[in-house]
């Protein structure tokens, strides 16, 4: 095929109303090009409003997917061709297309109301706010509906199958194999043969009919990346998340419990988890955030791997019992899936202004331990770290996601779990080992200052906590103001000896040099290609992603020193760079966006470049 072009990587966005099936368009196009053997990365972007009305900008729904021949590390800055199901998709979404982008655009939705309706002042098929770009007009709405004719369907349920018909045509144009879909559609629609007939129908025909075309469409192939042999699947952050905990469950011998209250963007690791009894998890919907994170306390006091999740709104509720499970000292583990605030803020947006609230944001002095995921497939692990620690250092652990990264996703290779996660030592007794005569649950390891793990009705090993200070002696209620200065003293230093149970910090590039880079959290995969394009022109710039933040890996200081500038990019107004500057007092320049959005790598690159050249 002559107008065939062999290309490195394509971003695609998909855009419509909430209601016309973006998310599962752009799922199923990922899990093709997973299965044809790209590499990918892709960005759903929902709408806040539940209910927004029909056709306006506060009802668009988005699906980004990157997929390349190559390692994909983001969804993509620009897209290479936008897929808008109405003109509110075109308006929210032309700015993020490429100049000299490709439209596929439902000229059907783009009536003079709806066009009203989406906020435009003038038909933008007519008024030049498309020029430049290559614009392929298909009325999808009515040519879906002449493919299903035939079809034993009310109107109503064959537009909603004009996804396919879209999902057929990009398919198409970018040589996928429709396959994968196809079984999906089958298992999917098995117990209603005519939606089942129609949406194959649909697909099949946007399919053809971008046949018909390709005389003036350019196709495109994207060739299989090479990358590391073994077993894959596609996984979102939330995902990975859940399954981390589980493994973690099993590495203790453990039964896992979840307390949970639904909210955006964490709910699906409780939705996750609760299918998985077998594996001895609980999971619990509880009435608010503060009885979920109690019932959790009770179930980690009681003997299980204990864990709470939510997002800021919700930490900022579970607050106190954060400084109980503190004072307890006991495992807990706390997700904080991050979204745009402050209050109900941007519920559907990304974010990284948890940051101060994960470590600060409790009364007393009250430290945790905090870590961070940087993609969907890394959530795996640090979930499970998350679980290590606390079980391990008998103290609460914070772990921080966020939006992209817990609606994101990428292949995974799955790891040799028994091998990688054999063993979590934590530090529940057994009444048959101990000297109970000589016993006090408050009495430390001299090395790690851990207490030990007894659980209530263990013969011998009665004892009593609680939210009020404890004499570091006997256990027992102290109002004494020595005490109360040695034990805030010994709680701060358990947490800081978990230096010496984690990795030290490594360096993506030289060891020295002009300029390091500082990330944390769900920045890391833009900040990375940015950081790589630097160093492929000769710039003398390195990345240190840090996923221990509290403490930090015992090398990040030396680190630092060896390069004369050091910058932090972070999606809010400044709250790692402030760490980093009282830590270590080497005057890192901030770089911050609040838009609700990833950075671009392009934007990142122009930050680096400016930073390198201030004097």
């Amino acid at each position: 095929m002559e107008n065939l072009k062999e290309i490195e990587s394509v971003v695609i966005r998909f855009s419509g109303d909430s209601g016309d099936g973006m998310q599962l368009t752009g799922t199923q196009f990922s899990n093709t090009s997973a299965m044809m053997g790209n590499d990918i990365a892709t960005f759903p972007d929902y709408p806040a409003e539940i209910r927004a009305p029909k056709g306006t900008v506060a009802g668009v729904s988005g699906y980004q997917i990157h997929f390349g021949s190559q390692e994909i590390f983001t969804p993509g800055d620009e897209a290479d061709m936008l897929v808008a199901f109405n003109p509110a998709a075109l308006k929210v979404n032309l700015k993020e297309l490429k100049k000299g982008g490709t439209i596929l655009l439902n000229s059907d939705a783009f009536s003079d109301s709806k066009i009203a309706k989406a906020g435009y002042e003038s038909n933008p098929l007519e008024n030049g706010d498309l020029e430049g770009y290559q614009l392929i007009k298909v009325p999808i709405d009515s040519q879906t509906l002449e493919a299903l004719k035939d079809i034993d369907l009310d109107t109503k349920s064959k537009k909603r199958c004009k996804n396919f018909y879209a999902l057929g045509m990009t398919y198409f144009l970018y040589h996928r194999e429709m396959e994968t879909t196809l079984k999906w559609i089958n298992l999917k629609f098995s117990d209603n043969p005519a939606l089942l007939k129609a949406n194959l129908a649909a697909m099949k025909a946007g399919s053809h009919f971008a046949d018909t075309i390709e005389t003036v469409v350019s196709t495109y192939k994207v060739s299989s990346a090479k990358v590391e042999p073994g077993k894959y699947r596609q996984v979102n952050g939330n995902t990975s998340t859940a399954w981390g905990f589980i493994r973690a469950s099993q590495a203790a011998g453990l039964p896992l419990f979840l307390g949970s209250y639904p909210i955006t963007p964490a709910s699906d690791i409780l939705h996750e988890l609760s299918k998985y009894k077998e594996f001895g998890i609980k999971t619990f919907q509880a009435e608010d955030e503060i009885a979920a994170i109690c019932t959790a306390i009770g179930a980690g006091v009681s003997g299980s791997l204990a864990i709470t999740t939510s997002s800021g709104p919700g930490i900022a509720l579970k607050g106190e019992a954060i400084g109980l499970a503190i004072s307890y000292e006991m495992p807990l583990v706390i997700v904080n899936v991050q979204r745009g605030g402050p209050s109900t803020g941007l519920p559907t947006k990304t974010e990284q202004s948890d940051l101060f609230q994960a470590l600060y944001g409790r009364n007393g002095d009250s430290p945790l331990i905090i870590v961070a995921a940087s993609r969907p497939n890394d959530c795996f692990h640090m979930a499970y770290e998350a679980s290590r620690l606390a079980l391990e250092h008998m103290t609460p652990v914070m772990l921080l996601s966020d939006g992209y990264v817990a609606n994101g996703t990428e292949p995974w290779k799955i790891p040799d779990v028994d091998a990688l996660y054999s063993t979590i030592n934590h530090k529940m007794l057994d009444p048959e080992q101990v000297d109970k005569n000589n016993w006090s649950w408050i009495k430390r390891d001299p090395q790690t200052l851990v207490r030990d793990w007894a659980i209530p009705g263990m013969a011998g090993l009665e004892h009593r906590v609680g939210g009020l200070e404890k004499d570091f002696d006997t256990g027992n209620i102290s109002y004494d103001p020595a005490n109360h200065q040695r034990m805030c003293t010994i709680r701060q230093e358990k947490v800081d000896k978990v230096a010496d149970n984690i990795p030290l910090q490594e360096v993506e590039g030289d060891e020295s040099g002009d300029l390091l880079v500082i990330s944390w959290g769900g920045t890391y995969g833009s900040i990375e290609m940015a950081v790589r394009g630097l160093q492929k022109e000769g710039k003398k710039v390195s990345l240190m992603h840090l996923q221990y933040i509290n403490p930090m890996p015992k090398n990040v200081g030396n680190v630092i020193k060896n390069f004369k500038k050091v910058i932090v990019p972070e999606l809010n107004m400044g709250q790692m760079v402030h760490v980093i500057n009282a830590k270590f007092g080497c005057n890192a320049i901030a770089y911050n966006k609040v838009e609700g959005l990833p950075f671009k790598i392009s934007e990142l690159k122009e930050a680096f470049i400016n930073a390198l050249s201030e004097a």
